[in-house]
């Protein structure tokens, strides 16, 4: 038996072991009276379960019969509710762990190109085999297909992808992949954890002197050492720098799912193991040690910084996460809704959100060059990252004034993703008495990749400065 009328054992089978096709629907109803806002979260199965959940509130039960016919709505105790409803038109719909069914749907599942659902023909073909938009100019149908296509989930699909695209990577019109230096080393490894994860990791360096100092990059949220970053090292290698960075677990090249962060603190973790390495190693021994945090991985540095609070000489904050900027948080009843969604869906991309690539990148071509970054995680994201990042964000803006080595931050004043006004307020908050903010007029989040040329290599030549400053002073004989 069909719809509402099957058993209700059989319906909760249905909603907890099926594949499903969720889709999320927000209603807002704000009302200058004492009624309370109401915000409705639909989660649609296309086998037409229905269910009805009032999980946030404390006396409410946990499931209220379903309705007796589809658009009827089944009174709910309090102001929340969370319905799963049939609806046969879906529309972003997102089958969840099954990347095989999302390509014969024809989704492709590369987060960084979204590309439009072919439409099946009268004779039964399936919209995967339909031809696929081109989204590279110059770049062979086959390569462009297989990227297409492929299941970004886990790491070896990563490395296969971004082994057959480097090549293509290198070749586009950025200023940061123009810049010609000589006498730069690099090399890239892979290197399992003490948690048993494999890590991948890069590093630059000028092979024909010694180093001046070590610079540990971490890198932005869903972003990789393998693309953009490349171009910042290289710059700041040719000054005679050794840079060092990672893949975060889950990100980039290294093992773990694709942009999932299960904790935060583990992921610091990671990178303080890592980077400690490093430092250790007897070819760098002496030689100074500064942090290099990026967006997110500005809170990265930050959290290492404060499990080591002597161990480093200095840090770089590039439009540090301090705070995920109000444009770009969920609404408030959202976060309560996705909170609770996390306990049951920790991994699911279910998180609202806006194009971060529009906000951050001011210039629309270096925008559109995002779409080379093959690896780079761009879907909505994952529920237990996104409660990660939130939490995070909170703990360091209670925490700036524990901030006590020597920094400088730099930040774009029209910066949409993270707030430049908490920036100001670690600069007047730290009680480090050497610290330096930069702030750039009207320029966005992404100030060492979506500006103008004149502007990325002003940032540069900044944080290359700085660098030269605080690499000179002595450092004791251990």
């Amino acid at each position: 038996m069909r719809g509402p009328m099957r058993s209700y054992r059989e319906r909760e089978s249905q909603f907890l072991w099926k594949p499903f096709v969720f889709q999320i629907q927000v209603l807002r109803k704000n009302s200058r009276s004492k009624q309370k806002s109401r915000i409705e979260i639909e989660l649609r199965n296309r086998h037409g379960c229905f269910f009805f959940l009032s999980p946030l509130l404390p006396n409410s039960p946990p499931l209220i019969p379903p309705p007796q016919r589809r658009g009827h709505r089944t009174p709910c105790a309090g102001d929340w509710s969370l319905s799963i409803a049939r609806r046969e038109e879906r529309w972003r719909s997102i089958r969840l762990g099954d990347c095989r069914a999302r390509e014969r749907e024809g989704e492709a599942h590369m987060p960084q190109v979204q590309s439009t659902p072919a439409t099946a023909t009268a004779a039964g073909m399936s919209a995967a085999s339909a031809p696929a938009p081109r989204r590279w100019e110059g770049v062979d149908q086959a390569l462009e297909r297989m990227v297409l296509r492929a299941c970004l989930d886990q790491a070896p699909e990563r490395r296969r992808v971004r082994e057959a695209f480097k090549d293509v990577q290198l070749s586009i019109d950025h200023c940061l992949f123009k810049g010609q230096y000589s006498d730069i080393g690099t090399k890239e490894s892979y290197e399992q954890n003490s948690r048993g994860v494999e890590i991948f990791s890069k590093c630059w360096y000028p092979e024909n002197h010694r180093m001046k100092a070590i610079v540990c990059v971490c890198h932005g949220y869903g972003d990789t050492c393998t693309f953009f970053l490349d171009g910042i090292a290289r710059k700041i290698a040719s000054a005679g720098y050794g840079v060092f960075a990672l893949d975060y677990p889950g990100f980039g090249l290294s093992e773990g799912l694709h942009g999932y962060i299960p904790s935060f603190d583990t992921l610091v973790d990671d990178a303080t193991e890592h980077f400690t390495k490093i430092k250790e190693n007897p070819e760098h021994r002496g030689l100074p040690s500064f942090l290099f945090g990026q967006s997110m991985g500005g809170a990265v540095a930050l959290k290492i910084h404060f499990k080591q609070p002597n161990k480093w000489d200095g840090a770089i904050l590039v439009a540090p996460m301090c705070k995920i900027a109000d444009d770009v948080v969920p609404p408030w009843p959202v976060q309560q809704v996705l909170i609770f969604m996390a306990r049951l869906l920790p991994k699911e991309k279910l998180v609202p959100n806006k194009d971060l690539a529009e906000l951050a990148f001011k210039e629309k071509n270096k925008q559109e060059l995002c779409s080379y970054n093959v690896i780079a995680y761009k879907d909505k994201p994952r529920l237990r990252t996104a409660l990660e990042m939130l939490r995070t964000t909170k703990e360091i803006e209670s925490r700036l004034e524990e901030v006590s080595l020597p920094i400088i931050i730099l930040h774009g004043e029209s910066d949409l993703v993270t707030d430049p006004a908490v920036s100001k307020a670690l600069y007047d908050k730290a009680k480090s008495s050497d610290k330096t903010l930069r702030l750039y007029k009207d320029a966005y989040h992404a100030i060492l990749e979506g500006e103008p040329d004149e502007t990325i290599f002003q940032v540069l030549d900044d944080i290359i400065s700085w660098l030269d400053q605080h690499s000179t002073k002595e450092v004791p004989l251990s």
